[in-house]
Order: structure tokens, then C-alpha cells, then sequence
């Protein structure tokens, strides 16, 4: 039978629809009616990779692109296709699929369905399956896939082979539209053979209407007029500060300016303007974090330690700001008070009381300073270089992988200066499928983009690299912070352990500093990538200047071992320019 159904996850509501009762599509009239049901629902991209079970989606989807209803993209490799999908949804801020046979195929989109769910990003899976009368016989290549995804799907559905999927596709889609949290769909197709379309196989299925490709899915919250009207000062001071972190988005930035509050805003947040934005806000947290009373927090904040320091403190009043239902916590397991509108938020927050917002302003300046200087001092190349002049010469999306990279920008980016979108995959933080992400995020809709990554984080989605003859090539730029091995661990307790205790040196440089020695010219040279090396800030200041055009490759050299000392001189440059 036909299913939908909502994963048990208990932030979301059900959906469910009744099967249309001896259907007996043909596996092609049914995944045609599935990829209708897509468009209607504003899925305009989808990402597929090969197999047999699958082929009627095949077949179907080149008959949509061939129409103008929809655009297909191909990747061998079903976890690069699912992280590219992500990226297709993120960048496009509207719905995108990913296709996979059966078996397998299904388990490799896990880590995606996982990032999306916690995230928030629309991801829609479908994944094509045996027919029932094949479960359970030792058939090849089939396993349980309903329910694979656990409780991260927003809403499932498990369509019986020969039955009409449309009406669980869309009840799928409305069960996120009613208002829980945006996330992953997971859509369980069975397909009986034939599965290539076979004479007389002509099913006529109207092409969505333009006005029902809108998606139903909304994109991240951002000001509206609704929203502006609200932005107005209310009674009370405070010594609070905004934190905005991943996926605030501009409203976090125009909160703190109409409340007269520093705003500490991750790269991510797309909040980091202004004359509020707080630069090196980490730095500050030790000298003026102690006079905090009030903390006001958009989007979610993962990147440092002080922040969740400071998030964590009982004797601190704080407050969410959460306009829509959300994956990534669950209610009561977090020391915020939830608010859902702008007008309680300001009720909660007050303005900052006189001086306040001065002191954090002129305390940044200082900051910032004291990092220029230090490494105005520094000959060679480490990643608050790279991660300075990265910012200032991006104009279009900016992606970032996890670990050092977005932490070193975190500490250098000036608040005066803002890429178009700043990305990154904080939804689990996780390094895996990084260029996928950054490749679908260039592609949704044209525009240039560059991604700063770490050599491990690179490694770990080279496979993203591969694209199939004729597949379209995104602008993208891959800057690769080349440590050779695991540099953020060096920052962490793990690197102090390696130094003060020689017994524990070796070890921590194998299981945590991983290193290797990998060509990065020869594997770029092997997926026919144009490579650079780079070994000064004149070279990277000069290459990063080039307009984003087709895929490239920066690779730019820098030390590992000496890590942790410039982090701490980089504390005790600032430590001294505040006292």
C-alpha cells in the first residue's frame, strides 16, 4: 500500500494519504507522476546517481529537463549526491532532490539527511526500492529502507509498486509545510519490472502550472516589513549582548542596531555588518564577559567555547529567538527562554545601558589591531592569513568547511566587509562532503563561489571532484589550508597533552594530527582541476584577486607544528592591548 507518514521525530506532525486502490502504474507512468509531484511541490533541481532499480527516475527525469520542468545532475558517487542536493537546496533557498537505487545506495545519504535535518535545509530523498513480493526472499540488493533515515526525516512515505505516488509526495511535503521544522523528506519508491519504458507506455501527466512551482518550503527567516515594524527601541537597559549564530540571518544584525547591543556574530550567520558587529568577539569574552547580564540569541551558535561558556552561565538571563519551529533542539533541553516575536524580544532585551555597546567597540578595534600587527611581524603563511584575505576578496557565496578554516575567519573577518552568502555545514559540523555542498551551493543559481577548507576536509570529498562528461561545471574556487594533517587539534586540550607529556607526543600525532603526505597538484591534475600553489601573501593576495571562474584549486602551504604558539600569542597580543 501507499504510505506517508511522519518520522517519529517529536518536533514534527504526521501527515498521511489513503493509496488510489488498484492504480497499477507502469514503474514509468509512476515515476513520472512522482517527478510532477516534485515540480509541484518547487523541487527545480535534482541530483541522481546511476543504478537499475532506480531507471524509470532516470527516464522520467530526462523526459522533465528535456521539457524546461526541471535541471538533473549527475555524480557517480550517492554521498556526493547527497551533499550536492544540499547545497542546491541551501544556495537555491528552495527544495532539492537526490535519487539512489535501492541496497546501499540508500545508507550513503545518511550523512546529508543528518546535516539537513539539523540544519534545517529542505533535502528530499528518493530512493527507489524492490516491490514487496522481493522483501524478505534474499533478493539482491534489498534491504529495509522505510525508516532508514530514523527520526531525521520531517516526513516520509513508502509507495507501493503499481500504486500513484502523487498523492503521498505531496502529502509529504504538506505534513512540513503545516508548520513544523523544516528538514530532510524521504520518499520510498517500489518499482517492479520493466523498469525502461516499453511500447504503448505513453501516460499523459499535465505539467504543473508556473504558479504551483513555488516551493513549499520557506526559506530561512529574514526581516520583513511585518518584522520592521517592530524594530523600534523599547524601555529598559541592560548590559546584554546578540550572539547570532549559523543561519541567524540580517535580522539578527538589525536587532542589535535598533537595541544598541554589540552583536557577536558567527561568519555563517550572514549577521556580521554593521556598525554592532563585534570583531574577534572570542577574544573579548574573557575581559567584558563577566559584566553580561542579558544574551538574546538568533540561529545557532556551535563555533567557540567561550560563546558556550557564556551560554551555559546560571547567573546570565538569556533568550531564543525562534519564529518557527526548529530540528536542531528539542523544547526544554536548553537554558533559553523561547520567544517567537520581535516585540517580546525587545521586551526581553531593553536597550544597551550608556557606554556599553562603546566599550565592546573600541575594545574590538583594539583587538583587531593587535592582530594585524602580529602578523604584519610573521613571514610565512598560517591560516588567520589566509582566512583574512579570503573574506576580502570574496564578492559572491563564501563556503566554509568545519574545523580551523571558519574558526580562523571567525577571529579576522571585519564586520565592514560581507560576502554575498557565507555557507558552512553546521548542522552536525561535520568535514564530509564539503566540495559537494560548495559545488551544489555554485550551481543552484550561477554565482561565483569560493570554499576555504582544510587538507583533511578536502581529502575526505575528493570524490566531488569527478564530474561526468557534459555535466555542468560550477564557478568554484578551492582554497586548500594544506597543515598536512589534523590542525585543529593542535589548538585543543589534545595538543597540550602532545606537549607537556613526551609520553603521549607520538600518539597524539598519529590518531589526531594524522599526517600524510598526499600530492594535492597530482590529484587535482587526475579530476582535471587547475592547480596553484602558494607560498606568500603576495601570491595568495594576487590569485585571490582572479575573477571565480569554472573550478580551481588554491593550495596554500602553512605549518602545523607551530599552531598553538601563534594561538597563544595571538591571546596574549590581545590580553595586553585591553589591559
Amino acid at each position: 500500500m501507499t504510505g506517508t507518514s511522519k518520522s517519529p521525530s517529536p518536533s514534527a506532525s504526521a501527515a498521511s494519504s489513503e493509496p488510489k486502490a488498484g492504480s497499477n502504474l507502469s514503474s514509468l507512468q509512476a515515476a513520472r507522476s512522482a517527478v510532477a509531484a516534485l515540480t509541484a511541490a518547487g523541487v527545480t533541481d535534482v541530483v541522481i546517481a546511476p543504478g537499475s532499480r532506480s531507471a524509470p527516475l532516470a527516464y522520467a527525469l530526462a523526459e522533465a529537463e528535456v521539457q524546461g520542468r526541471v535541471k538533473v545532475h549527475v555524480r557517480i558517487d550517492e554521498r556526493v549526491a547527497g551533499f550536492t542536493a544540499l547545497g542546491l537546496a541551501r544556495g537555491g533557498h528552495r527544495p532539492a532532490a537526490v535519487v539512489t537505487t535501492s541496497g546501499t545506495a540508500v545508507g550513503e545519504l545518511m550523512p546529508a539527511v543528518m546535516e539537513a535535518h539539523h540544519a534545517g535545509v529542505p533535502l528530499v530523498v528518493l530512493s527507489a526500492d524492490r516491490p514487496a513480493e522481493l522483501h524478505g526472499t534474499g533478493a539482491n540488493q534489498t534491504t529495509v529502507q522505510p525508516g532508514i533515515f530514523a527520526e531525521f526525516p520531517a516526513s516520509t512515505a513508502n509507495v507501493r509498486a503499481g500504486d500513484d505516488p502523487a498523492g503521498a509526495i505531496g502529502a509529504a511535503f504538506d505534513a512540513v509545510s503545516a508548520g513544523s521544522p523544516v528538514g530532510p523528506i524521504h520518499i520510498n519508491l517500489q518499482f517492479r519490472d520493466p523498469l525502461i519504458p516499453q511500447d504503448g507506455d505513453t501516460a499523459e501527466l499535465a505539467v504543473p502550472d508556473a504558479e504551483t512551482t513555488d516551493a513549499k518550503l520557506p526559506a530561512e527567516p529574514v526581516a520583513t516589513a511585518r518584522d520592521a515594524a517592530v524594530l523600534a527601541n523599547q524601555p529598559g537597559t541592560h548590559r546584554a549582548v546578540v550572539i547570532a549564530g549559523d543561519g541567524a540571518g540580517e535580522i539578527a544584525a538589525l536587532f542589535a542596531r535598533r537595541a544598541g547591543l554589540p552583536l557577536l556574530a558567527e561568519p555563517s550567520s550572514n549577521a556580521r555588518f554593521g556598525p554592532n558587529a563585534i570583531g574577534a568577539y572570542r577574544l573579548l569574552l574573557e575581559e567584558l564577559g563577566p559584566e553580561i547580564e542579558r544574551v538574546v540569541v538568533f540561529g545557532r551558535p556551535t563555533l567557540s567555547r567561550p560563546v558556550a561558556a557564556l551560554l551555559a552561565r546560571r547567573d546570565v538571563e538569556k533568550a531564543i529567538y525562534v519564529p518557527r519551529p526548529v530540528n536542531w533542539f528539542t523544547a526544554g533541553r536548553r537554558p533559553e527562554t523561547i520567544i517567537t516575536d520581535l516585540a517580546g524580544l525587545f521586551d526581553f532585551a531593553g536597550e544597551g545601558t550608556p557606554g556599553w555597546l562603546e566599550r565592546w567597540q573600541a575594545a574590538s578595534a583594539a583587538a583587531s589591531a593587535a592582530l594585524s600587527s602580529l602578523l604584519e611581524g610573521r613571514s610565512e603563511l598560517n591560516g588567520l592569513h589566509v582566512a583574512d584575505l579570503v573574506w576580502d576578496h570574496t564578492d559572491g557565496n563564501l563556503v566554509l568547511g568545519s574545523s580551523n578554516p571558519i574558526r580562523d575567519l571567525d577571529l579576522m573577518a571585519a564586520p565592514d566587509w560581507h560576502p554575498l552568502d557565507v555557507y558552512a555545514n553546521r548542522g552536525l559540523a561535520g568535514i564530509d562532503g564539503t566540495i559537494a555542498t560548495a559545488s551544489g551551493i555554485a550551481l543552484a543559481n550561477g554565482i561565483p563561489t569560493r570554499l576555504l577548507l582544510g587538507d583533511l576536509t578536502f581529502l575526505h570529498d575528493a570524490g566531488a571532484l569527478l564530474l561526468g562528461t557534459g555535466e555542468p561545471e560550477p564557478d568554484l574556487q578551492i582554497v586548500v589550508l594544506n597543515d598536512g594533517g589534523g590542525g585543529i587539534f593542535a589548538t585543543l586540550e589534545h595538543g597540550a597533552l602532545g606537549e607537556e607529556q613526551t609520553e603521549y607526543t607520538a600518539v597524539v600525532e598519529r590518531f589526531f594530527g594524522t599526517p600524510h603526505t598526499v600530492d594535492v597538484s597530482a590529484l587535482a591534475a587526475a579530476y582535471g582541476v587547475p592547480h596553484r600553489l602558494v607560498r606568500s601573501v603576495d601570491e595568495l593576495d594576487a590569485a585571490l584577486d582572479a575573477p571565480v571562474s569554472g573550478r580551481s584549486i588554491l593550495e596554500v602551504p602553512v605549518q602545523r607544528a607551530s599552531l598553538r604558539e601563534l594561538h597563544a600569542k595571538v591571546k596574549r597580543a590581545v590580553q595586553e592591548v585591553l589591559a
